[in-house]
């Protein structure tokens, strides 16, 4: 598909889309606490339809409510089939991947598109401490894995990704976790890590103790919620989402936000600082975020446990004065693309210069030229080339512009329900 993005001025009122982080960690919930779980306000991106298939292939019923909810029942980990795959979502990969291996027979798990060139070799090295056996496709997909997992004490690197240790996480909770630890070296993404144990808690299941991040302790004779407790959950806005609409009301006019909590454990949700240090008009209230452009400034960002908020706040630091610096380059590498070579490319199209140094991202604002650009296969990138165009001086033409559905099928529509003029062509 490819989308047309004509320079825009924007207005009105938008809801945030539901966030995936947390849709995908209540499906995971739902599965392993057993018993019935109703969830609200259910994402429909495809990392989220991804998450949904694989609890039915672990043994969960999926029912649609009359209301809009999801509608899960189960009782336990107990695959049918012998093979599970979590299309291209790299947190399902790597949540699933310790829960698959709670079965008791052989699973294959797998993946598609990008998902395919990650680095998964984390699990060769874990799973064999947790009575696991593993073979790999020289450290990625498809894993082959035998459980059933045996919860240990264990050390783990938290350094490439917090998805990991999300996945142990929700797996020991279910196996029944009693007087061990998962010990945690070079955590990122903390933010997320309080996002699983806040659904954690909120689905009734085990919540170790948080030793400052550093290990995760779970205590002895821990107990779940009875079967028979209904859980309802309801899914909160997605910041890593909502922050695409933020910076375009930030560079293009003013619109308001709803739907996002200003208290959310969400990480991306540290968008904020920077839209607020690059001096936009906002306004942050419980309910909804009122923005609009300022004499918008240059502004220094840590992003190290928060890379998606790379992509949104590089097309604000193209549209500020001065140049922008954005921490945590290598974070970049093992996403649907290199981003930090995509943002470089792709914004350079549009005459933006981004340099690299490092683990630091250099952004000159200046005029934005209208371009031809590619999505890279690359949801966030898609969204990013999408709202610089909004302000660019002609037609910003995006390639293979479907990427969006991971994360934010609507997102096209939604930028046009504030003003935005798109076309699309199939």
């Amino acid at each position: 598909m490819q989308v047309t993005v004509q320079p825009s001025v924007i207005k009105g009122n938008i809801v945030a889309p539901a966030s995936k982080s947390s849709m995908q960690r209540a499906c995971a919930a739902a599965l392993v606490r057993k018993g019935k779980s109703i969830i609200y306000n259910p994402g429909i991106s495809n990392d989220d339809k991804a998450a949904l298939q694989v609890i039915e292939a672990l043994g969960a019923t999926v029912l649609s409510g009359s209301d809009g909810s999801i509608i899960i029942n189960s009782n336990g980990v107990n695959a049918a089939g012998s093979q599970v795959n979590n299309g291209e979502s790299g947190l399902g990969i790597r949540m699933f991947a310790p829960i698959v291996a709670l079965n008791n027979k052989t699973m294959v798990i797998n993946g598609e598109g990008s998902l395919l060139t990650r680095p998964m070799d984390f699990f060769d090295s874990i799973f064999p401490q947790l009575g696991i056996t593993i073979s790999s496709n020289n450290g990625k997909l498809p894993l082959v894995v035998t459980g059933p997992l045996q919860p240990r004490n264990i050390i783990i690197d938290g350094s490439l990704s917090s998805q990991f240790l999300t996945g142990l996480l929700m797996a020991y909770a279910a196996a029944g976790a009693s007087d061990v630890s998962i010990e945690v070296i070079n955590l990122k993404s903390k933010p997320y890590v309080d996002l699983t144990l806040k659904v954690m808690h909120d689905f009734a299941l085990p919540v170790p103790k948080n030793n400052n991040y550093t290990s995760f302790y779970f205590p002895a004779n821990a107990f779940a919620a009875e079967n028979d407790t209904t859980i309802t959950y309801t899914v909160e806005s997605d910041w890593s989402g909502g922050a695409f609409l933020l910076v375009a009301g930030a560079i293009a006019g003013n619109i308001t936000v709803k739907g996002l909590d200003p208290q959310s454990t969400q990480a991306d949700k540290a968008c904020l600082q920077a839209l607020i240090d690059c001096k936009a008009n906002i306004s942050i209230q419980d309910s909804q975020i009122e923005i609009g452009p300022g004499k918008l400034t240059a502004f220094h960002f840590d992003a190290n446990d928060c890379p998606d908020l790379f992509p949104p706040l590089a097309a604000l630091a193209a549209c500020c004065e001065g140049t922008s610096v954005i921490e945590g380059v290598h974070r970049l590498t093992h996403k649907e693309s290199n981003r930090a070579l995509t943002i470089q490319d792709e914004l350079g199209k549009m005459g933006i210069s981004v340099e690299l140094q490092d683990n630091l991202m250099l952004i000159k604002g200046g005029p934005l030229k209208g371009a031809h650009t590619h999505s890279r296969h690359d949801h966030r990138i898609a969204m990013m080339c999408a709202v610089a165009g909004l302000r660019a001086d002609g037609p910003t033409i995006i390639d293979d512009a479907q990427a969006v559905g991971k994360s934010y099928p609507n997102f096209f529509e939604h930028i046009q329900e504030l003003g935005a003029i798109v076309a699309t062509t199939a």
